[in-house]
């Protein structure tokens, strides 16, 4: 918590039993514009009930501050260079950012009223997608194929330090392999186990937080560099879902949603072509025992209560990636905003 109050320090803030959700379909979704900038924002959290963070383009970080909706926000700036953000994450200590693209780097809340440089790597073909920890000490960094495999950056240490995990270590690779930095959602961490959803639709396994990997291959479409996972999501370790499809062809809608119930052994084409096409994130709501979710894109906003089987369109309006704060608040960002949405 100290960490967190010298992020907020950073960006001149001062601030600051699950119930079990009674079934019954959504209808509507009520959207409250809360920030607005000309930045793409594809990566937000909540670091606690109050606070939710994210980072964009444009070197913009921020937070949210939930009770009062008043919104801080920073420009990193790395020499002259000014980084794109499309990953965060946190401990109960810390607030974690990582940029796209040729130079990589990752900052972490520093104990001197500033964002702290934990990690920089430079190359060719370098760009990471999603960041996540399973624990206070243990996280993971995923990125597209550099030298024949999937860049796969593990901390142990609380995030102060972080290691490339080699070629040898990781599945054979595929030429191009990578994940869609889309909305910070290609990674997913229970327990010990995480799943990584990659562009040739396949999911990477490990069910030893990153010591070892082995890979599966959904049926989900990955003919064309478009097409592929661009988000997963589980309920809990045995149910999961997969969406994507193509930013190009946006209405396609054939093998472009996936779903395991066995923990990712086995994944199979789900609510094949029907409606939504391509989206760019999808969520599980709490407390719902895995029936209902919420899929959001630049095509808006769909809604399933049916375990995905089936979706209705709640909104148009465009959006990148969604948190959910309870069972029908959630928060999404997109292109020059964050809202808060509200489930009815």
């Amino acid at each position: 918590m100290r960490k967190f109050i010298i992020l907020s320090l950073i960006l001149c803030i001062v601030s600051c039993t699950e119930k079990k959700k009674e079934k019954h379909p959504f209808n509507t979704v009520k959207i409250e514009l809360v920030f607005e900038d000309s930045v793409s924002i594809r990566a937000i959290e909540f670091l606690d009930a109050n606070t939710l963070a994210f980072a964009g383009s444009k070197g913009i970080y921020g937070t949210v501050d939930i009770p009062t909706g008043k919104v801080r926000s920073n420009i990193m700036k790395y020499h002259t260079f000014i980084p794109e953000f499309r990953a965060v994450a946190h401990t109960s200590t810390d607030f974690f950012m990582l940029s796209v693209a040729n130079p990589a780097l990752l900052y972490k809340t520093g104990d001197n009223g500033k964002m702290d440089l934990v990690y920089m790597e430079e190359g060719e073909g370098v760009f990471y997608d999603a960041m996540k920890f399973w624990n206070d000490n243990e996280g993971i960094a995923i990125g597209d194929t550099v030298d024949g495999c999937l860049s796969i950056i593990v901390t142990r240490d609380g995030g102060n330090t972080w290691n490339k995990i080699l070629c040898d270590s990781l599945p054979a690779g595929i030429a191009g392999e990578g994940a869609f930095a889309a909305s910070n959602t290609n990674i997913e961490i229970k327990g010990d186990a995480a799943w990584i959803a990659t562009t040739s639709g396949r999911i990477y396994f490990s069910d030893n937080r990153g010591v070892t990997w082995n890979t599966m291959q959904t049926p989900i479409i990955n003919d064309k560099e478009t097409q592929g996972i661009y988000s997963i999501n589980f309920y809990d370790e045995s149910i999961g879902y997969g969406i994507g499809g193509d930013f190009t062809e946006a209405e396609a809608n054939k093998a472009n949603k996936i779903i395991t119930r066995d923990g990712g052994n086995i994944w199979g084409t789900i609510a094949d072509g029907i409606s939504p096409g391509y989206k760019s994130c999808v969520q599980f709501i709490p407390n719902s025992g895995g029936e209902d979710l919420i899929a959001i894109g630049f095509t808006g906003i769909d809604y399933s209560n049916d375990g995905g089987s089936s979706w209705n369109l709640l909104s148009e309006e465009g959006f990148y990636t969604l948190r959910f704060l309870n069972d029908s608040v959630a928060y999404a960002a997109g292109k020059n905003r964050i809202a808060k949405l509200v489930f009815e």
